[in-house]
């Protein structure tokens, strides 16, 4: 339904943070009480205590606030990219292809840059199926409650960036 349209990201900014708080506090609700690790103090503290609105962006729908993203970079023994974080958007624009849509924007960024992206999503979450269909493999699922995802940059045999969901020309 969204597609390249009916949505935008804007920057972050520190005024942000109870909203986004709260949005996660929401969405994170079930999947926390499945865990049994839901807490209604913890689950907005956390997000305030890590709260960057730098690396932050706002999704708006028609000007309204609808969800957020974050994309933290980092560096890793000779390696750097980014960790996609904190990635909610609220219940009722949930499984009508604004995430997708809003993932693959992202996707083409670090496909552009060449860096790969991880992330944590907890086990169990719906939101791994997303994740998975846009090329995220598990790198780790030792922990009890979070599975560690990475997507590697993706590109073709000469070198230009693709994104994998869609084939090259010719295939």
């Amino acid at each position: 339904m969204y597609g390249e349209t009916g949505w935008s990201l804007r920057p972050g900014r520190p005024e942000d943070v109870e909203p986004v708080a709260e949005l996660r506090a929401v969405v994170m609700r079930d999947d926390l009480v499945r865990l049994g690790r839901y807490d209604e103090h913890r689950v907005r503290q956390r997000l305030r205590d890590g709260f960057s609105p730098a690396y932050t962006s706002v999704i708006e729908v028609g000007g309204a606030f609808a969800g957020c993203v974050t994309l933290r970079p980092y560096e890793e023994g000779d390696g750097a990219g980014v960790y996609l974080e904190h990635f909610y958007l609220a219940p009722e624009l949930q499984g009508r292809g604004l995430g997708t849509a809003v993932l693959r924007g992202l996707l083409d960024r670090t496909d552009e840059e060449g860096i790969p992206i991880r992330l944590v999503v907890l086990k169990g979450s719906a939101a791994r199926r997303l994740y998975e269909r846009e090329g995220f493999a598990v790198e780790s699922e030792e922990d009890p409650v979070d599975v560690l995802m990475v997507r590697e940059p993706a590109r073709t045999v000469t070198g230009t960036v693709r994104s994998p969901r869609r084939p090259a020309a010719g295939r």
